[in-house]
């Protein structure tokens, strides 16, 4: 019986592993299609968040049942727990990929400053190392790594402030709208990194048993 209590709770884990990886794909591809203006990939981010919402949703619901018929205690109820609060932040992160999908709907037609293209291509590829950082410390649950999620996370910060300076140099009418679109997609990237990290500290809980204090900010 607990042969298969363990089996079940490591398909579990497998199964949040994998939910995951399609966020991880859904945030390029909504990168991708607003650099690129792809109005196609688009679509294809805004059509599958359906999908990782009801797996959240199943996932959710497995934790809930295995926690009533198997009275889980310590390390497992931990990882129980954990993982329903990290599929919860994943359906949140699938939600800010559609919302940087519409907004390669509505900047497809235009072409802004090169400028604000490469600040949004450099977060998107900090945001997908993050994302990959925070899969592998849950895989492995690896503790240096889940704590290293927030020094991964401040350069992404940094760039959206650097949006708002570029986005005062602007003149024109039409690049200032184009641009204000960028502005909330990047804002959505920096959200997805700060949910990143809201599950690297719940990793460590899971790990350890305990919640560790975040590091007091310098000012």
């Amino acid at each position: 019986m607990r042969e298969n209590f363990r089996k079940e709770l490591k398909d579990l884990k497998a199964n949040v592993l994998d939910i995951g990886r399609s966020i991880v794909d859904a945030t390029h591809m909504a990168v991708q299609a607003l650099v690129e203006g792809d109005l196609e990939l688009a679509e294809r981010v805004i059509a599958g968040d359906d999908e990782i919402d009801q797996r959240c949703l199943a996932v959710e619901e497995h934790t809930i049942e295995i926690i009533a018929t198997q009275f889980p205690v310590a390390r497992d109820l931990r990882l129980l727990h954990s993982l329903g609060y990290i599929v919860m932040h994943f359906e949140r992160m699938g939600d800010l990929s559609v919302n940087i999908a519409k907004a390669a709907r509505r900047t497809a037609s235009r072409r802004g400053p090169q400028t604000l293209n490469d600040l949004i291509l450099a977060q998107g590829n900090l945001v997908h190392r993050v994302l990959e950082a925070m899969l592998e410390a849950l895989d492995k649950k690896d503790l240096e790594l889940a704590r290293k999620l927030q020094d991964l996370d401040e350069p992404i910060d940094h760039l959206f402030k650097q949006f708002f300076r570029e986005l005062a140099r602007l003149q024109d009418e039409e690049d200032i709208e184009w641009a204000s679109s960028m502005v909330l997609a990047s804002r959505y990237l920096e959200r997805i990194a700060d949910h990143a990290v809201d599950i690297g500290d719940r990793i460590t809980y899971m790990v350890t048993g305990q919640f560790e204090a975040p590091p007091e900010e310098e000012g």
